[in-house]
């Protein structure tokens, strides 16, 4: 498709789904796929069908949801494009390195022509876009490779492990990364009994994020144990941790992921959780999957991975591509203000993707008083996601961290916060290039992985891995061989060569090369595709030489007058009850002292009733934050967005005051994106909320009077009363949990994974009961108006629950009502 003058051609023809994503992005009111119809026959059904899916997960992945939307969005960058041919035919795309012309464009498809019709036989040669095939493309991770590193670290072989790093570094037969195409310009040599030890260069790495459940137990394990013993750090992922890892082994190993991911999806993120990190770590994507978040198919999610998300067993888990709690920086320094509430000792970072413009999303984030700013690359972390998610998809975390650390240094920011990269490093010489490129932390995943034991089948998303990695079944986890020692030897021996790289640069430690890209310089290219430009890389930040170029100062938010602060010595002497004034200048209001809690007792937290809070006024954001059982708090007046995020217990009553001269169940009392991941406890709301109430409510029991658009959204437990009106696209991706909504127009309700019913005779009595309460404890007037005419009202309610699992949902919500006492 070609765009010249501003115009843009109406119709298109395209073959496969990347075609048809490019096309309409560009500006196409229609694709003509028929040309390719000729030569699929019976099959151009399916062959649309796929075209259509496709075109809509992309859309989806980015937060689009119409077509219209879509088209001319241009949300995509060249990589390796030549600018005359960008100019001309892509015009407005993003190519900051340059690459082939039309007339290499031309060569390729002509050669692709004529080994196509060179073939004999009746079978196409594989590529090996996926698996590593001897014809097919070079893939790092190749047998030689994985050979040369499990040989190296079982046998602690340094010279085997030399030659696993020449292996891997060899870029010139075949051009795989970017930092291929640069070379290190020594300096001075210092003597190697000089630079630093390798303990201090190995505590700055960190195994990438991979979830429970995406691995087994053993393989997540075995990383957090090693890393721990290493000084290192490992990465939860965004799959929960179980509560038995908090507590040291009998021989003192720590099987605690020190990093804690909290992503879009919330699975796992509870109090104590919170408190057993060192890093609280947002990610808002992921460089291999951008737009996607976290996917974890059904048929890895067994009851023990289910029980960690909150979730129901068999059930495929994605988290949303939107943080719902984050739609702008001001969103984003929220949510820090609110993990720093829970955890103070901890420091937060924010995973980004590699992309151009990420320079101005970085330095919002330092704005945002993150401590560390994580740049994700394309390669690596697709362990749960199937494999139609691998391609044209991230671009090369050198592009990210180097426009990163310019943006950063120039703005001066850089200071502020650590930059921690990620996405297919394996040896030392890509952590001295991503050192020199900016970055003072580094994360290797897939490498430690191979350490244990994985021999890359690439079937981690069909829970068949042979190896006992990326799996939950019993008989192939029993394969499992890695042990923590062979994933310390790898990180020693990375740092022991980062060490030799330092003394040939003339650096003594590691921070003196951070930011140094004047020690880099463009290699000689001679393969066509190689001559690229690097400039993008290799600029300096236009900044003068003492304004800093790695970090500095931390910047955490002051807590020193939380409103919690009059809270926790109450916590030495319970039961306790405490009243005080609220404006909107008070945010997270629970939230410290619910991370006091669960560290003194867990995720139990204290007996119900054991503190209960009365504030007056105007609550600030977050009301409610991250709420530990046996607390109790009460709003007379109303709240801003976040009531409740993440509550894990304990209760919150938002009521007017008794002096409101409004119709509390036509009123807004509440903000937007109410319970937002939401692990237990129980709302009570005399008034209506905003959008997006309970979402990944996987929980809390709640009653409310009225509810915006996108009510229960990827809901996965707990039971949501609604006594009013609801918005559009209710319940759309509810997967678990049961939601009751009186006079519900099916019209508003995604029915995509629900169905409507009648209430039953559990249904009646859990109704009756949270109604009750929720009379007793705000005075609601709809409350009792419900109460006075149940007979009445019984036939206007409508249970929303999953499909399939509408009775199982009932009977979980039915024995926790049998168990409570109003």
């Amino acid at each position: 498709i070609r765009m010249q003058a501003g115009l843009v051609v109406e119709t298109a023809e395209a073959r496969e789904v990347h075609d048809v994503a490019l096309l309409v992005g560009y500006g196409a009111a229609a694709v003509n796929p028929y040309l390719a119809l000729d030569t699929v026959g019976p099959g151009g059904a399916r062959y649309i069908g796929a075209l259509e899916d496709g075109l809509l997960k992309v859309m989806s992945k980015m937060g689009i949801s119409t077509v219209q939307s879509y088209r001319g969005a241009q949300i995509f960058e060249a990589v390796g494009i030549d600018r005359e041919v960008i100019d001309r035919h892509f015009a407005g795309t993003p190519s900051r390195i340059g690459g082939v012309g039309l007339d290499e464009l031309g060569d390729e498809a002509l050669a692709r022509h004529a080994r196509a019709w060179s073939i004999t036989g009746d079978r196409l040669p594989v590529a090996g876009n996926y698996r590593w095939r001897r014809t097919g493309e070079l893939h790092k991770w190749n047998p030689p490779t994985i050979a040369a590193l499990q040989d190296a670290v079982r046998r602690r072989d340094r010279e085997r492990f030399a030659e696993f790093e020449r292996l891997c570094d060899d870029e010139e037969r075949a051009h795989v990364t970017l930092r291929g195409l640069l070379q290190l310009e020594p300096g001075e040599p210092v003597p190697l009994d000089e630079v630093e030890p390798a303990s201090a260069i190995a505590s700055r790495f960190v195994t990438g994020a991979m979830s429970f459940g995406s691995i087994s137990a053993e393989a997540h394990e075995t990383l957090a144990i090693a890393m721990n013993r290493l000084g290192g750090k490992s990465n939860s992922g965004e799959g929960g941790e179980e509560a038995h890892r908090f507590a040291l082994d009998l021989n003192g190993d720590s099987r605690r992921s020190a990093i804690k991911q909290i992503a879009s999806g919330r699975f796992g993120v509870t109090p104590h959780y919170l408190v057993n990190a060192d890093d609280l770590q947002i990610k808002i994507a992921q460089g291999a999957k951008p737009g996607e978040g976290g996917q974890l198919p059904g048929n890895k999610v067994d009851a023990r991975i289910a029980a960690v998300r909150r979730a129901a067993p068999g059930i495929t888990l994605i988290s949303p591509p939107p943080h719902h709690d984050i739609y702008s920086i001001e969103d984003l320094a929220q949510l820090i203000y609110d993990l720093q509430c829970v955890n103070p000792s901890a420091r937060v970072s924010v995973k980004l993707v590699s992309e151009a413009g990420i320079g101005a999303i970085a330095a919002g984030v330092a704005k945002a008083r993150a401590a560390c700013v994580v740049i994700a690359g394309y390669e690596g972390g697709t362990g749960a996601a199937p494999l139609s998610s691998l391609k044209h998809a991230g671009l090369p975390w050198e592009l990210g961290l180097a426009e990163a650390q310019q943006v950063l240094v120039e703005n001066r920011l850089r200071d502020r916060v650590r930059l921690q990269v990620d996405g297919g490093l394996r040896t030392s010489r890509d952590v001295v290039v991503a050192a020199l490129l900016g970055a003072e932390e580094f994360g290797m995943a897939t490498a430690a992985l191979v350490a244990t034991g994985c021999v890359m089948l690439r079937k981690c998303h069909s829970n068949m891995c042979s190896v006992g990695i990326a799996t939950q079944d019993p008989a192939l986890r029993a394969r499992f061989t890695g042990t923590p020692e062979d994933v310390v030897a790898y990180f020693t021996f990375v740092a022991e060569r980062v060490r030799e790289h330092l003394a040939r640069l003339g650096a003594r430690t590691l921070d003196e090369i951070i930011g140094r890209v004047d020690r880099l310089s463009a290699r000689k290219r001679h393969h066509v595709k190689a001559r690229l430009d690097l400039t993008a890389l290799l600029a300096p930040p236009v900044a003068p030489a003492h304004v800093p170029r790695r970090f500095a100062r931390a910047q955490p938010w002051p807590l020193d007058t939380h409103v919690d602060r009059a809270l926790l010595p109450l916590l030495d002497a319970l039961p306790a009850r405490h009243e005080a004034p609220i404006a909107n200048r008070d945010r997270a209001a629970g939230a410290l002292v619910s991370g006091e809690i669960a560290r003194r007792h867990g995720d139990a937290g204290l007996p119900d009733g054991s503190l209960a809070v009365c504030f007056v006024g105007s609550a600030g954001q977050s009301f409610g934050a991250f709420l530990a059982p046996g607390v109790e708090l009460e709003l007379v007046g109303e709240a801003n967005d976040y009531v409740g995020k993440g509550m894990a217990g304990g209760r919150i009553i938002v009521r007017p005051p008794p002096s409101a001269r409004f119709a509390a169940e036509d009123n807004v009392i509440v903000g937007n994106v109410v319970l937002y991941g939401a692990t237990g406890g129980e709302l009570f709301v005399n008034g209506l909320a905003g959008e997006r109430f309970a979402v990944r409510n996987s929980g809390a029991r709640v009653v409310v009077e009225g509810v915006g658009d996108h009510g229960c959204e990827y809901m996965t437990g707990g039971a949501v009363v609604v006594l009013g009106a609801i918005g559009r696209n209710f319940a759309a991706g509810m997967s678990g949990g049961v939601a009751y909504v009186l006079d519900a127009p099916a019209a508003q309700i995604n029915a995509g994974m629900v169905e409507l019913a009648a209430l039953d005779d559990r249904d009646r009595e859990l109704v009756r009961k949270l109604v009750a309460e929720h009379v007793l404890r705000t005075g609601s007037a709809r409350g009792r108006h419900v109460l006075d005419h149940w007979d009445a009202a019984l036939k206007r309610f409508v249970r929303v629950a999953p499909i399939g699992r509408a009775k199982a949902a009932t009977r979980e919500e039915s024995t926790w009502a049998k168990s409570t006492a109003f």
